[in-house]
């Protein structure tokens, strides 16, 4: 049986298995990652590329880690999620407001910048949420989206189905909740086709848009520009 919610429930699901995720998240990520998501978020700050003191917005914050290292960088970084338990369970010093990706309580073109760690699958939709970064951010302020992908090579994408899919969510249930580390392999059947994603960002506004991926093709980085 799939562990994906269906559309209706999609929201209320993903916030309440958030919630129940929140206390461990971190210890998890760095197990299950080995330690790489911490060197995928340097490299995405560095490709956001953006001036020190830049107003930097990280949306789906989680527990604060994009923010921290945001903060590190120099900038002026808030963040914001939908999931109050992930945000009581933050440590960072950087304000935080529980809200609504696809519906930002931010003035339009306000920002410089967006960072967005694991969260694009999350989202009920894709579109809005582009939108809604297209709108906060200001003419040549710069997003960067992170998360999981497929690798394209079969003998990569085997190995990484049996840890993803089996080994994944084995360590989540026996460290944490087993349900949820079910849906977020799963969660991957969200994502849109590659050139169909990256359409997306084009048409809600940024150009320069850029796809790298990282660790054989398991995790991507997209880039854009906001013309």
């Amino acid at each position: 049986m799939s562990a994906l919610p269906n559309a209706q429930d999609k929201a209320t699901a993903v916030e309440a298995m958030f919630d129940r995720i929140a206390p461990r998240y971190d210890r998890l990520n760095r197990i299950l990652t080995l330690r790489m998501d911490v060197r995928w978020r340097s490299k995405s700050i560095v490709a956001l590329d953006l001036p020190s003191q830049s107003r930097i917005l990280d949306i789906a914050c989680g527990t604060g880690d994009f923010c921290r290292e945001l903060d590190q960088h120099g900038y002026c970084v808030f963040g914001t999620d939908f999931s109050s338990g992930m945000l009581a369970a933050a440590r960072t010093v950087a304000p935080l407001l529980r809200g609504d990706a696809l519906n930002l309580s931010v003035a339009s073109g306000s920002l410089d910048g967006i960072t967005c760690g694991f969260a694009l699958r999350n989202f009920t939709s894709l579109e809005p949420f582009f939108a809604e970064c297209a709108r906060t951010v200001r003419v040549g302020g710069r997003v960067a989206l992170l998360d999981v992908s497929e690798p394209k090579s079969r003998f990569i994408s085997l190995g990484h189905g049996f840890w993803f899919r089996r080994v994944v969510p084995f360590i989540g249930g026996l460290l944490s909740d087993r349900a949820a580390y079910r849906y977020l392999p799963e969660s991957t059947a969200y994502l849109p086709d590659t050139p169909q994603l990256l359409e997306m960002f084009r048409v809600a506004g940024f150009d320069d848009v850029q796809r790298q991926t990282f660790l054989f093709g398991t995790a991507q980085l997209i880039t854009g520009t906001r013309r």
